[in-house]
């Protein structure tokens, strides 16, 4: 790339490194995108463009977490990118390595997500952006990434409403409490992500005002942080929601349980109290049930009105009894 348009598109690295250093003037630079590289792809891109070697070893390592390293006036980031996908609600991560030196800007992903294309062809039709060189390459892949993320905020808001909704109506508590810890876990990961963005554009933007970078291309820079700075307050108070859900969830699923032993001890006193009630004309039904000769009330002209009499007062006052008790 050279005043903001490609001037040509080499077919391997080296061809690339020498086409830009023998360019009129010295102000061409190179991008070199690349998609899971091999060792040798790797080592032609540190021979060419001076990528340091520990750089170089992340990348082929990856799952690294983002961060931004100096070694010497080359630049090298790390950055996930992120995807909400709505089939499983879950978020996806792309990791990018991007590595700016002397003579050019290095890609390199070890996913298919996210596809640079869009960007270079985004770029390329923005001279403005472009010609500002490696930095404007820089810029235009991290906004691309910091982008990503809004979709993501939402579909994470989403889902936080879906729960506050499925709390209150009463769904399964094993399910609500299994879907908070699930969404929480994607909060963190998502958090992971995006905070370490705060230190590496502030870095950039320290580093910026001490070189010749444009006047422009330090505000785009500025709008690209200040995203970033929003981006981290919403996901901040989504983990907030998310422990107060949980804490919400957990108490609500306690007074179900309390309610639900209250009315099994409810039902518990009634039982009780039939049974109580019945014991009574089974005691006396038994005793005259019994098979003995000498049993005096036998004979007895009232003998069997008095045991009803007795058994239906019995019956009665622990009826009444109960009754005050507020058991029946």
């Amino acid at each position: 790339y050279a005043g903001g348009r490609r001037v040509n598109s080499p077919a391997t690295i080296p061809l690339a490194a020498a086409e830009i250093r023998e360019y009129e003037g010295g102000s061409a630079f190179g991008w070199i995108g690349m998609l899971r590289p091999s060792q040798s792809e790797l080592e032609a891109v540190q021979e060419a463009f001076g990528v340091h070697a520990l750089a170089l070893e992340d990348a082929q390592k990856g799952h690294q977490r983002s961060k931004l390293e100096w070694f010497g006036d080359d630049l090298a980031v790390v950055v996930r990118a992120a995807h909400y996908v709505d089939s499983t609600e879950t978020v996806r991560f792309g990791e990018i390595h991007i590595f700016v030196c002397a003579t050019g800007v290095v890609t390199i992903r070890q996913a298919a997500f996210p596809d640079l294309a869009p960007v270079r062809r985004r770029l390329e039709k923005t001279p403005a952006i472009l010609e500002k060189g490696r930095y404007g390459v820089l810029y235009a892949v991290l906004d691309e990434v910091v982008d990503s993320y809004g979709p993501v905020v939402m579909g994470l808001e989403n889902d936080i409403y879906e729960i506050e909704d499925e709390i209150f109506r009463g769904t399964s508590s094993a399910d609500v409490s299994r879907r908070i810890y699930e969404l929480h876990r994607e909060v963190i990961e998502f958090q992971r992500a995006i905070h370490p963005l705060d230190e590496v554009l502030a870095d950039i933007r320290s580093r910026s005002k001490g070189n010749s970078l444009d006047v422009e291309l330090r505000r785009l820079f500025r709008d690209v942080h200040d995203h970033v700075i929003r981006t981290i307050e919403r996901v901040d108070n989504f983990r907030s929601l998310l422990d107060n859900a949980l804490t919400v969830q957990s108490a609500i699923t306690a007074q179900r349980l309390t309610e639900a032993g209250f009315l099994q001890n409810e039902q518990t006193k009634r039982i009780s109290a039939w049974a109580a009630i019945l014991f009574a004309p089974t005691l006396v039904g038994t005793i005259y049930g019994m098979n003995f000769e000498h049993m005096p009330e036998l004979s007895w002209v009232f003998g069997y009105p008095l045991a009803l009499v007795l058994m239906g007062g019995v019956s009665t006052t622990l009826y009444l009894v109960f009754r005050r008790l507020k058991w029946l």
